[in-house]
């Protein structure tokens, strides 16, 4: 029975005329032009970070299972934040609130899924890559061959992008009710959920089924990899071998903490506890901090990329003094 309040979905055109009202910050106007500010140079340094990282991989002639793994990560960062941050920015100019359309939502919706589930599938890839070189280094090369990474990387993009398109698709199939006021700066699920006219746990399905697919599976991947590799590292009697071994997992380790953390808080709680000021600072640090943090990460930690950095200055210099 639908609800009082509630836009019928049953009619192709509404959605193509309907439009959504994104809030975003408008309780800080006195701080946004600072904020816009902050956004502005964050998202810029972001990528250039990331673009960097991408780039010098790409010019490495060869380049190993961990390097092609983080060249598809920051791929990932770099179009992530492409689809978040421009809206975010505009936000803070418009001072009422900026507009999207329903299918401008329910796209950003299905890239943002996609994209950070994409993550969460490489995010395991990259730990059963560590596993490998830990606990089988030298079945190592024949393991992490060319062809196995390729399918990996395939099967993290195609596997997400499946699995947000059929939430999206679960989402706006809802009865929204008519305010179509979205206090926050994207089309988060939690934030378009809030506006679900329904008082069943029925809409809150197709998100715990999504969580436990870009979430919880690649999570207990990621830490059935790293037992294995705590295992292994208690039985090296050298500390120094035992210490360079934690080194390469460091980088990883860091960056699962920071993407799990912030997608947990988010999306793994029940619709009750929504609030939209808590969710806004957490998404902040999730779509614009972390991002930041990978390439910083990565090239103060990684001695393989501050190599190909070093190298990629260096020809730099030569190209300038020819």
């Amino acid at each position: 029975m639908p609800c009082e309040g509630c836009t019928e979905r049953d009619n192709v055109s509404t959605g193509a005329t309907m439009e959504f009202l994104l809030l975003g910050f408008s309780e800080l106007l006195r701080l946004r032009v600072l904020l816009f500010l902050i956004f502005l140079i964050v998202h810029l340094v972001t990528l250039a970070g990331n673009m960097m990282i991408f780039m010098a991989v790409i010019m490495e002639p060869s380049r190993p299972p961990m390097l092609f793994f983080l060249c598809q990560l920051s791929a990932i960062e770099l179009c992530y934040t492409l689809v978040i941050v421009p809206k975010a920015l505009l936000s803070l100019v418009v001072v009422d609130g900026s507009t999207i359309s329903f299918l401008g939502c329910a796209a950003q919706m299905h890239l943002f899924v996609a994209l950070g589930g994409a993550e969460c599938f490489l995010l395991a890839a990259m730990s059963y890559d560590r596993y490998v070189a830990i606990c089988q280094p030298l079945r190592y090369a024949a393991v992490m061959s060319e062809g196995l990474c390729l399918r990996l990387a395939l099967t993290c993009g195609l596997g997400a992008f499946a699995v947000s398109l059929v939430l999206t698709a679960a989402v706006f199939r809802l009865p929204l009710c008519r305010s179509h006021r979205i206090n926050h700066f994207f089309c988060d699920v939690p934030a378009v959920l809030h506006l679900a006219c329904t008082q069943s746990y029925t809409p809150e399905l197709a998100l715990l089924a999504a969580c436990v697919l870009l979430l919880l599976l690649p999570f207990l991947v990621i830490l059935a990899s790293y037992v294995c590799i705590a295992v292994a590292l208690l039985h090296l009697t050298s500390s120094v071998g035992r210490g360079k071994a934690f080194s390469t997992c460091f980088s990883h380790l860091a960056i699962t903490l920071l993407h799990y953390g912030c997608a947990t808080f988010i999306y793994i709680r029940p619709k009750s506890s929504y609030s939209p000021a808590r969710d806004k600072v957490v998404s902040l640090v999730y779509t614009n901090i972390t991002p930041l943090m990978y390439p910083l990460i990565y090239s103060l930690r990684n001695k393989e990329i501050r190599g190909i950095l070093r190298k990629m200055l260096r020809r730099k210099k030569i190209a300038q003094m020819n």
